[in-house]
């Protein structure tokens, strides 16, 4: 006696594995995909606040312009060292903007990188109606201080 599938049963296997495996693939895509984005996001709010960190550590008994060119160089030594490990592909569409508003007494540091620029490193996939990943326009960290 011969023990196996029944005639009509060939090929379920292989059908089901195909539905399966699609489902799967989006997962796992979607996992990876957004990891990027999120990874990048973490590390401008880490190198936006370090940069104002630091930039307390400036000498204030220097001369107004001396201080004030100090602390902006300061800033933007720390975001360079922060995101030097960015990708080749994204590194020259950041954008990194240091202010010192020397009247107020506050620093603001932005990094900013428009999201269509991340398709140099993983690409969208369309699921019909499904964008993988869906991004905002522009993923943008600040921090700022008042000294």
């Amino acid at each position: 006696m011969k023990i196996g599938l029944p005639k009509k049963q060939k090929g379920a296997a292989a059908i089901e594995f195909a539905l399966v495996f699609v489902i799967f693939f989006a997962v796992l895509y979607g996992v990876l995909s957004y990891s990027l984005p999120l990874l990048l996001m973490q590390s401008f709010n880490n190198a936006t606040a370090e940069a104002v960190r630091r930039s307390v550590a400036v000498d204030p008994t220097l001369a107004a312009d001396a201080y004030e060119k100090k602390v902006v160089e300061v800033a933007k030594g720390v975001l360079d060292d922060k995101l030097g490990w960015v990708p080749k592909a994204v590194a020259p569409s950041l954008v990194k903007t240091v202010l010192y508003d020397a009247a107020k007494g506050v620093l603001t540091v932005t990094v900013e990188l428009k999201s269509d620029k991340l398709a140099a490193l993983m690409p969208v996939l369309k699921l019909g109606t499904i964008s993988v990943p869906q991004l905002p326009t522009t993923l943008t960290a600040q921090s700022s201080m008042k000294f």
